[in-house]
């Protein structure tokens, strides 16, 4: 009896073996690649961050800088930002696309014939990781991305050296262009919805973004001699057919998202006060791109509403206010994701001109920033515009402010773009909100998402006591 029973636990044993042995084999799709082509994440990271990024820059970025303001879910707008609503958790955004964009990475430096990769996916990770930093501070970085070959619990590291390091963000800009400077195959590069495959567009876009991440970190480093290098070179973007952008369309799926959300939700958010105040100053007609008259204006007039109201308290008749452009719901073929575009280069030139960090001629690059940014919107620039109260003014701030508030009119829908440069410059004076949950201060950092101390706790902790208890009132290296 008893070798029967040996015999039977040694057969189940044999057959436990066999059956682990095989288990790859027989629950292994053979018509399932075990690889997605670099082609075709390069196609989604693109559209993917930025489709999502003009959705978060409509319903959160243009919250906090003020182009906007939302009417009913406003806790967000009220400035409680550890409470995002329709939108204002850009974390995940940032960390899926930028693991994605990672295996483009990874393929392009262990597959030859994926080789063309490696270049954009650098300049990406650049792209990506400054918008990232910039807006929440010290963050996953040198350790995360890769979990599956390094660890899920990444450290936060300082924005300094996310920046500044090697690996960092200026080296992955340097080291991209190098890398398709020195690509010389003819396998070209495929899903790529914001250039076609031009690789010296790729170039263009890295300088592009020097020229902004250079002037952003102006405060804390002695950038002058790189920016003067690369203005005299003059390989960056400057016209608005080199924009690093992609069209959205009219139907679905690619129409903007605003579009195919219900009625109610379009219509939560209505015309700034501050973004009214500024538009009609400048006599800016730019405002009949970005908004509707209001419904009851018998003279085709538009209002905006201060941000951050409470409704329990302020009642609010919605016709009485400017809804957004009809670009922004029934013509969305006229939108842009926008990474970066001619004017934001030209404003960024301008500013460093205007604050002596190279020798060039501010007024025209402002001017010229100004015409392309009209031109981007689809409107028609006035003959009287830049000879009116938007003359540049060279004397004192009042040029830095000037080409900052041109900068952040155009940044509608882009991104945080808007705050991050009030931030950065505290131009142009954004109103005090109506009822804030933040003591009356604007805001000068995203907090950490509250999965990050349920995940990744030990490292969360650490950043968050450097934060102040993960404050929104501390602000990141580059505004220190």
């Amino acid at each position: 009896m008893k070798n029967i029973k040996y015999l039977f636990i040694f057969l189940g044993l044999l057959a436990l073996v066999s059956c682990t042995k095989d288990f790859e084999d027989i629950n292994t799709n053979p018509n399932s690649p075990s690889a997605v082509q670099p082609s075709l994440l390069l196609r989604q990271v693109i559209y993917d961050f930025g489709e999502n990024m003009s959705y978060e820059g409509f319903v959160a970025g243009d919250l906090l800088s003020q182009h906007r303001t939302a009417l009913d879910f406003n806790l967000f707008d009220r400035h409680a930002l550890k409470s995002p609503q329709l939108g204002g958790n850009p974390w995940p955004v940032f960390y899926t696309n930028l693991r994605d964009n990672e295996i483009i990475l990874n393929q392009s430096r262990t597959v030859e014939t994926f080789s063309v990769y490696e270049g954009p996916a650098l300049i990406l990770k650049a792209y990506m990781t400054a918008g990232l930093t910039d807006l929440f501070g010290d963050v996953p970085y040198f350790e995360a991305f890769n979990g599956v070959n390094g660890t899920v619990t990444p450290a936060y590291d300082l924005q300094e050296d996310i920046y500044l390091n090697e690996n960092g963000i200026l080296d992955n800009l340097n080291k991209g262009i190098a890398a398709i400077e020195a690509y010389s195959d003819v396998t070209p590069l495929e899903g790529d919805i914001l250039f076609n495959g031009d690789l010296s567009a790729w170039v263009r876009f890295a300088n592009s973004l020097k020229i902004k991440h250079l002037l952003r970190i102006s405060g804390q480093v002695d950038v002058s001699a790189e920016l003067q290098t690369i203005f005299d070179g003059g390989n960056y973007i400057t016209s608005n057919i080199q924009n690093a952008i992609f069209n959205f369309t009219n139907t679905d799926p690619n129409s903007f998202r605003l579009a195919q959300l219900r009625v109610g939700d379009f219509n939560n958010f209505v015309l700034s006060e501050t973004m009214g105040d500024i538009l009609t100053e400048l006599n800016d007609t730019r405002i009949k791109t970005f908004f509707r008259p209001f419904s009851n204006s018998s003279t085709g007039e538009f209002n905006g509403l201060i941000n951050g109201i409470d409704p329990s308290e302020t009642s609010v008749n919605l016709s009485d206010y400017s809804l957004a452009g009809t670009p922004f719901r029934e013509d969305t073929s006229s939108l842009d994701a926008n990474f970066i575009t001619a004017w934001e280069v030209q404003f960024a030139l301008a500013e460093a001109a205007a604050r002596n960090l190279i020798v060039a001629d501010a007024q025209n690059l402002y001017e010229t920033g100004v015409a392309l940014a009209f031109n981007y919107w689809n409107t028609e620039l006035p003959v009287d515009y830049l000879i009116g109260n938007a003359a540049f003014n060279a004397a004192g701030t009042t040029a830095v402010q000037q080409i900052i508030t041109q900068k952040w009119i155009a940044n509608v829908i882009n991104g945080y773009e808007g705050w991050v440069e009030y931030r950065r410059t505290g131009f142009p004076e954004l109103g005090t909100i109506s009822a804030s949950f933040n003591n009356d201060l604007i805001p000068v950092r995203m907090p950490y998402p509250a999965e990050e101390d349920a995940l990744n706790n030990e490292n969360y902790t650490i950043a968050a006591v450097a934060t102040d208890d993960n404050s929104i009132n501390v602000k990141v290296w580059w505004n220190e």
